[in-house]
């Protein structure tokens, strides 16, 4: 059925037709979140203000059409998707308020929960939920599925640390719960309402049985159902309203913002991981730790302990664990570390009663700590990595009572024996009975679907009945635990929340089957295929942990995105569909536009580097292999046509004027489809080839100095007040701290293959880069010589698989870091600074210390926001510019005030510097101008 024409004049008139979709590509993509089930919607729109959505509500109220909210999408219970209408958020739901110190924060619903707490870092606070997907969810996900997390319980969740909230209700309407002249309002149009909402509380309070059922159940960690705690805990009707909201998942009205009570983030810190011999003494350990000063308790039980033993740097003795084997990873913080020491020697006190199987002692370094909490963090991720293509990852999330804690892990361990889930691992955050359960799922035959069907029908038994627990603890109810509700809740309290569903959402149109549902097997329905595509992305669960560093996510596709096509493109081919336009679509959205810089897979939970699935149908359509093979054996010529590019465009600089010729290129780069590329003011003047003279003998150290082709050809831009090239800077730097630099011989030929390999010339890359080796071997005598080399990207890939070529090859930040700081003498400058860490620099591992370097440099520097890959991906900012501008499109406010920004990459300092409205150098123009030679 499709949309109302009046519902869509609405929108048509709203939204600009970019922030509208309805083509079978894109509505395919946002038809995806981390859960198990899929719905493609008929519309997705991004939604970029608060009017947009109240006028959008408006019209669907009146129009009867369902409309869903998606902010980050990495809900796991199918509460972000939809066959309707999709309301996506844009970027402009950033915005925070931090008050009193920290104490409080008032967040937009856009807003990462992990750049949350980054804000309030300096005033030593944090918002108090920590779920483990706190790098790419919202706080509109966190608040609406009142998620919680390790360390937070229920203490510190989003019910109990809300201080405030601005909402739209179904139809439209505003309020914000700070603001008194808004209440006011509210009261005089939707005083009915309010009356209602107040009558219900004094009912329900007055109900002795169902009001100590609901004190009870959230006395648990306990996300199924609505928020029905807020009827007891509360008897002014704004306040029942606004905390009915917290957990409701859409369902009851739209978040616009909330204001956080924020909890201290103690900065000193202690974990152990504890083995005990079996689940029950494992499990009696917990009420002791439960009255002691931890702030986490996670149950391991062994299969999850299995399921990462042969993981890289976790203990060997983790395999020779007895089977029965149950461990807890327990972690205390505290304001200072004397106190600290104090609290660890009353927690291993408290249990120094229990027999231990093995146990890594409570350690406040960051190395051992960080390791332990790797064991946990990925045990859900092993068991992706090794599910069967065609499987999905299922995890779900209950709650036992903590005194019925063993009995609970033993009898869901007998259920996935009984089910034939072999592969099935179970964890949780102990001190609060919250069980995390992972195991694969097939959908694709019905024998498959009863099997799962019969198995939550026996979890639902087993926690909701026998137990009297919660089948959703902190992952929100969703679509597959809303048939489930009546039966743990009852009967009083399942009726009660289709009365607050009716009053808030009168029309039904609200996310509906989400949390609420008439239908007993909506758990079974809309099952998403997972079809195998390809081996480099078969692994992905679709969780979107990606996509915050995505440069093209908002452009075009994000990562998940991309694979969800190629998924579907790849199953509709082995079906015998036409799949041509979706292929024309998906070269542009998925591939053209598609940076490849593998970020992705630093926040991937199964290591999927999209970027290498795009490389690899980059490489299946080049077709001018001839043209690489000869530029890869004539280099040199190939830079020579570089130079006299931008010889010539130099020249119609003169001629025509910058903002002219700016303006001519745009147009030419877009009618030949990036085949011109764009100049800018930031385009760099040509470099005279180079000359390198014999090294001589003296008794300075020797470093080989490897200048990347971009280097050896690209000069400084026209308007640029740095003048000198980045070769001779460095050169210049390398001498100041003592170093005799030399070159490898024939360099105007040398390249290390990236070129090659961004366009899916494998082949001729590979070459390259064994070509370059060996000049490299030779330059720095067998490798007794370090390597610099001055551009971090051309380092990144040099140093892949190079253990046995005895190279010792630095990117800038190593080199200065380890060989020229105890040279030189530094003398921090005023000017502010900002600091553009590359994608290169993260995978080597180096953010920090260019980070730290800076601050050596510079008394004030500055990391834009939410900026992590530029975009420009080697020459996608001259091919593809929209790239560019659309991965630093906030750059610009961030560093308006700083009086250059660095880099260790000069093709991606020139998109910053064209975005930026500053000039970005190299990291040595920083570094050579506060230094000077130290006294040796």
């Amino acid at each position: 059925m499709s949309l109302p024409a009046a519902f869509l004049d609405t929108v048509e008139h709203l939204i600009p037709r970019e922030r509208r979709f309805d083509d079978p590509l894109s509505t395919l993509a946002f038809g995806t979140d981390a859960s198990f089930y899929r719905l493609i919607p008929k519309l997705v729109i991004r939604v970029e203000s608060e009017d947009e959505v109240a006028t959008l509500l408006k019209a669907a109220h009146a129009q009867q059409v369902a409309v869903t909210f998606r902010a980050a999408g990495t809900s796991l219970s199918g509460q972000a998707v939809s066959d309707s209408v999709l309301l996506v958020l844009g970027d402009n739901w950033n915005g925070r308020d931090i008050r009193d110190g920290g104490k409080q924060i008032r967040l937009q619903p856009g807003v990462i929960g992990a750049q949350a707490n980054a804000w309030l870092t300096p005033f030593g606070r944090k918002i108090g939920p920590d779920p483990a997907s706190i790098n790419a969810c919202k706080i509109g996900g966190i608040v609406a599925n009142n998620a919680s997390g390790m360390c937070c319980g229920t203490a510190q969740n989003s019910y109990h640390t809300l201080a405030g909230m601005r909402l739209l209700l179904a139809d439209g309407t505003l309020l914000d719960s700070e603001i008194p002249e808004s209440v006011t309002r509210l009261r005089e149009s939707h005083g009915a309402l309010l009356d209602q909402l107040g009558e219900l509380g004094r009912q329900t309070r007055a109900n002795t049985e169902l009001a100590a059922r609901i004190r009870h159940k959230y006395r648990l960690k306990n996300t199924t159902g609505l928020s029905l705690n807020a009827l007891v805990d509360y008897d002014e009707p704004v306040d029942i309203l606004t905390h009915l909201m917290v957990g409701s998942e859409g369902t009851l009205g739209f978040i616009s913002a909330v204001t956080y009570n924020t909890v201290p983030d103690h900065p000193h810190k202690a974990s152990a991981l504890i083995v005990f011999p079996d689940v029950e003494t494992c499990c009696n350990a917990v009420p002791v730790l439960k009255q002691q000063p931890v702030s986490a308790v996670e149950l391991l039980d062994r299969r999850s302990l299995r399921s990462v033993e042969n993981m890289q740097g976790m203990p060997v003795w983790v395999k020779s664990l007895s089977a029965g084997a149950c461990a807890l990873l327990i972690e205390s913080r505290a304001a200072t570390q004397s106190l600290l020491h104090e609290q660890l020697a009353h927690i291993s006190a408290s249990i120094a009663g229990f027999p231990v199987e093995k146990q890594v002692d409570f350690s406040e370094d960051p190395v051992v700590y960080n390791q332990l909490w790797r064991i946990r963090k990925d045990t859900f991720p092993a068991v992706g990595a090794v599910r069967e293509t065609g499987t999905t990852v299922i995890i779900e999330d209950v709650t036992f009572p903590v005194e019925k804690l063993a009995e609970g892990v033993n009898r869901l361990i007998a259920l996935f024996d009984k089910h034939g889930y072999d592969e099935a691992i179970l964890f949780g955050h102990a001190l609060e009975g919250n069980l995390h359960f992972v195991f694969t799922q097939g959908f694709d035959s019905p024998q498959q679907v009863a099997r799962y069907s019969a198995f939550m029908d026996d979890v639902a038994q087993l926690v909701a009945v026998e137990y009297g627990g919660s089948l959703k603890a902190e992952h929100g109810t969703g679509r597959n635990m809303a048939p489930f509700v009546e039966l743990e809740w009852g009967s009083d309290a399942y009726q009660l929340m289709w009365q607050l569903k009716r009053l808030l959402d009168p029309a039904g149109i609200l996310n509906p089957d989400v949390v609420l549902t008439d239908d007993p097997q909506l758990h079974l329905k809309n099952l998403k295929p997972l079809p195998a595509a390809d081996e480099i992305v078969d692994k992905c669960i679709e969780c979107g942990f990606c996509e915050p560093v995505c440069p093209s996510k908002g452009l075009t596709l994000s990562p998940r995105q991309r694979i969800v096509m190629w998924r579907d493109i790849q199953a509709q081919k082995r079906a015998g569909n036409d799949t041509r336009q979706l292929e024309r679509d998906y070269q542009y959205q998925g591939i053209d536009t598609c940076a490849a810089t593998g970020l992705c897979a630093q926040r991937c939970p199964v290591g999927i580097n999209t970027g290498e699935l795009v490389k690899k149908l980059r490489g299946q359509v080049a077709e001018h292999v001839k043209t690489a093979d000869w530029l890869a054996e004539n280099f040199h010529t190939a830079l020579s046509g570089a130079r006299f590019t931008l010889r010539a465009a130099n020249g119609a600089r003169r001629l025509l004027g910058a903002p002219r010729l700016s303006r001519l290129s745009a147009h030419l780069s877009k009618v030949s489809h990036g085949r011109i590329p764009q100049w800018t003011a930031a385009m760099p003047q040509p470099l005279k080839a180079i000359s390198f003279g014999p090294a001589s003998n003296d008794a300075r150290p020797r470093v080989v100095y490897l200048a990347a082709c971009v280097s050896r050809v690209m000069g400084p831009a026209a308007a640029d007040r740095e003048q000198t090239s980045l070769l001779d800077k460095t050169r210049a730097l390398l001498e100041k701290a003592g170093y005799q630099v030399v070159f490898p011989e024939n360099q105007d030929n040398l390249c290390c293959g990236q070129p090659f390999a961004s366009k899916g010339y494998a082949e001729q890359a590979e070459h390259k880069r064994q070509e370059l080796i060996n000049a490299l071997l030779h330059a720095s005598r067998g490798g007794l010589d370090p390597i610099y080399c001055d551009t971090s990207p051309c380092t990144l890939r040099l140093v892949q698989d190079l253990a046995e070529t005895r190279l010792d090859l630095y990117d800038p930040v190593r080199f200065i870091r380890t060989h020229l700081i105890d040279r030189l003498e530094f003398t921090p400058q005023d000017e502010p600074i900002a600091v553009h860490v590359t994608c290169s620099t993260q995978h080597l591992g180096e953010s920090q210390a260019l980070i730290d370097l800076a601050r050596r440099c510079s008394k004030q520097v500055v990391i834009p926001e939410g900026i992590h890959c530029c975009g420009f991906a080697g020459d996608k900012g001259f091919t593809t510019p929209e790239l560019n501008a659309h991965s630093l499109r906030s750059l610009k406010d961030a560093v308006q005030y700083c009086s250059e920004g660095i880099s260790t990459s000069r093709t991606c300092e020139i998109g910053l510097s064209n975005h930026g409205g500053i000039d970005y150098h190299g990291l040595v123009y920083l570094v050579d101008r506060v230094t000077r030679p130290r006294n040796l």
